[in-house]
């Protein structure tokens, strides 16, 4: 999730190969509900942060300051571990 419109989304899901949806909340209120909120340059932002959801809804993992490059593999792996536990 972050500030970004569904578009810029959608966007970024195609280039980097994800197949699953992103969350756009561009007024900041879930961000800021998840402490993820930043200002960058008078701008708010959300904190490169993830958070794995179980099925029950509750949070499994939390992952901080990530590196875009190298995350969605890590996520894609815990995500497939949390599958089988349920």
């Amino acid at each position: 999730m972050s500030v970004d419109s569904a578009q810029s989304h959608k966007d970024f899901c195609a280039k980097e190969g994800l197949n699953f949806k992103l969350l756009a909340d561009p007024d900041a209120k879930t961000v800021a509900a998840y402490g993820s909120v930043m200002d960058y340059k008078g701008a708010k932002m959300a904190a490169r942060n993830t958070f794995l959801i179980d099925p029950q809804g509750k949070i499994a993992k939390v992952y901080t300051s990530v590196k875009p490059a190298e995350h969605s593999e890590q996520v894609l792996k815990d995500l497939a571990e949390l599958k089988k536990k349920a």
